[in-house]
């Protein structure tokens, strides 16, 4: 089955915005390029930057690091602890040409996991609400979703955070159905549907969302998700 299974209902609304077409390996040959910029525990920390910024964010066992690292084709750019949710820090990799970046992917940390203290996460919480909701050079999010649990509630708050800047179109979003290998085929039409469904709310005139499955291990929705990214990161700003 197609790997592209975005929802109808909350595809882009301006179809005429001018985003570059590129194939598969050329995106793919982009996501190789991310390299570390710099790691921060508070938003004051993070540089200031005009290049357009990409979120990656999720539960703490939702893949969010083996997604990262698929897409960028590199077993160690985004660090996967042994102990999920103990890395509290947000990540940023620059992507391009190494004299002349021209996109940041950033890692945010990620949520939900019940070993890690009460305080922390809600001080993750303050911080990933804030980040989704102000930073000035954020353009998309990619939020991962565990196909097999759907969307909790912590998903649900972090796309309550990101919905005002995505009902606009100011901030794209796609949510990637991780571990998808593990669905047969009914499972996998079921979560699509049942994932359109939950999007389609935040759809507004100008938004910008879709849904895709995704498997790192069969490679399920990469290419898909690299020519998405790219597309992102090298659209011209709308008149």
């Amino acid at each position: 089955m197609s790997t592209d299974a975005r929802d109808p209902s909350v595809a882009p609304a301006d179809p005429s915005a001018p985003v570059p077409s590129v194939d598969a390996r050329t995106a793919l040959g982009w996501t190789h390029t991310a390299r570390f910029l710099t790691t921060a525990s508070r938003l004051d920390q993070l540089p200031p930057t005009e290049l357009p910024e990409i979120a990656f964010v999720g539960r703490s066992n939702a893949g969010k690091s083996t997604a990262i690292n698929t897409l960028a084709q590199q077993r160690r750019l985004a660090f996967a602890s042994k102990t999920p949710g103990r890395t509290q820090h947000i990540n940023l990799f620059e992507l391009g040409p190494k004299d002349a970046a021209d996109a940041l992917f950033a890692d945010l940390p990620g949520y939900g996991y019940a070993a890690v203290e009460r305080s922390a996460k809600l001080r993750w919480q303050e911080v990933m609400a804030r980040y989704l909701e102000i930073r000035r050079s954020l353009s998309g999010v990619v939020l991962m979703v565990d196909s097999r649990l759907g969307f909790t509630d912590l998903d649900d708050q972090l796309l309550d955070f990101v919905a005002p800047r995505a009902g606009t179109g100011e901030v794209k979003l796609l949510v990637l159905l991780t571990k998808a290998d593990k669905l047969n085929r009914r499972e996998a039409d079921a979560a699509l549907r049942t994932a359109g469904d939950r999007l389609g709310a935040l759809a507004g005139g100008q938004a910008d969302i879709g849904v895709t499955l995704f498997s790192a291990l069969k490679r399920q929705g990469v290419d898909d998700a690299a020519v998405l990214l790219h597309g992102w990161a090298h659209a011209q700003p709308r008149a």
